[in-house]
């Protein structure tokens, strides 16, 4: 089946010969709760086939007392699990598409993203806090220290409460809540609503932080499902996942970061959204890390393709095609709208460099390098 059809064949094999898939995912509670929604989905549609879940620890899951940022490396929580695809010894990896470099190794594409949760950031108050009334940022003593390890927040959110603190905190959910809960060492930390949601835990958000206010990461919120490039049969499996809407805004923001460079270790963000299946829009921004120097520039492009090369041909219909390391088949979505969608983040990107971004980027990079570890 090509995906986004709204037919679903069924694979016709019996048990005793059903082939079997097997996912790479970190070995975190967040990530094992999205991988079993990935198998529950890919099994409601193909019942016959068996799924085996293959956790594993990267190198971002092992360094816990050092930010990330300060490392220099891009892939730190996808490269275990390529190297498995690319071994052989995975057949599927399920990742936040957020953790995802704008390049992909040769020889792996993303083959799903699915429908987005809420990509907004969220406050957790420390419970003292709470129990005084103290629920949003704005609430906060000066002086009162916000923890995150994301310089994207930092910078927006120094500019925005200048008279907070903000300290480095690692850790899966978990661990963050205890080290939030169990010290004083922070009167809140932020969060991805995503995250809180997948896990049944929004009922500790205190505040959501609006994305006009914090824009957000490049495809935070949603996930991907990386494949081999070559592996035909594995691609039509999954891509029935994929949401269209997410695949536009998401290939905008990829352009937009490719374009733009830097990943996680330069404060960047983004905000995406679709208006009545006829209109994509984009806001990019760029920050120093206090956030004193900024450059954010929105712009719109058309969905309509009338007048615009009209409709493939139906023989054309079946074929695939690769916008920002993201698959999807010519029947599932124009490739005309993955142009357009990623003219639009590359546009936005260009517009912020003539702007000074690059020099506000390499400051930014240089000060955090330069700043003292202070992760807890």
């Amino acid at each position: 089946m090509a995906a986004g059809d709204g037919k679903h064949t069924i694979i016709p094999q019996h048990d005793d010969d059903a082939k079997i898939y097997r996912i790479g995912t970190r070995d975190s509670q967040l990530a094992m709760v999205q991988t079993r929604w990935v198998k529950a989905e890919l099994l409601k549609k193909n019942p016959a086939v068996k799924i085996e879940v293959v956790p594993m620890k990267t190198t971002g899951d092992k360094i816990l007392d050092k930010a990330l940022s300060k490392t220099g490396e891009k892939n730190l929580f996808t490269k275990e699990l390529e190297d498995a695809l690319l071994n052989g010894n995975v057949d599927i990896v399920v990742n936040s598409l957020k953790d995802m470099p704008s390049t992909l190794p040769a020889g792996l594409t993303i083959s799903a993203v699915s429908e987005r949760e809420c990509p907004d950031d969220a406050v957790v108050m420390h419970p003292g806090n709470v129990e005084k009334g103290r629920r949003k940022l704005s609430d906060l003593e000066p002086g009162s220290v916000v923890g995150t390890s994301s310089l994207r927040r930092i910078a927006q959110l120094t500019r925005a409460y200048p008279h907070l603190k903000f300290r480095s905190i690692r850790g899966n959910l978990q661990t963050r809540f205890r080290k939030l809960d169990t010290s004083d060492d922070f009167d809140c930390i932020i969060l991805a609503v995503a995250g809180l949601t997948r896990l049944n835990l929004t009922d500790r958000i205190t505040e959501r932080l609006c994305s006009k206010e914090c824009l957000y990461a490049i495809g935070q919120g949603a996930l991907a499902v990386e494949t081999r490039a070559d592996d035909h049969e594995t691609i039509k499996f999954v891509s029935t996942l994929h949401c269209k809407k997410t695949v536009l805004a998401t290939v905008a923001e990829r352009a937009f970061l490719k374009t733009l460079g830097g990943g996680c270790s330069v404060p960047q963000g983004v905000r995406s959204w679709v208006e009545d299946d006829v209109v994509l829009g984009l806001t990019g921004g760029a920050f120093n890390m206090d956030g004193s120097k900024a450059v954010v520039y929105t712009s719109t492009a058309s969905l309509d393709l009338q007048g615009m090369g009209g409709w493939l041909k139906q023989s054309d219909l079946d074929n695939c095609c690769e916008s920002a390391s993201i698959t999807t088949s010519h029947r599932f979505i124009h490739p005309l709208l993955l142009k357009i969608a990623g003219h639009l983040g590359r546009d936005v990107a260009i517009n912020l460099l003539k702007q000074g971004a690059a020099s506000i980027l390499d400051e930014a990079m240089e000060s955090n390098l330069k700043a003292p570890d202070n992760t807890i």
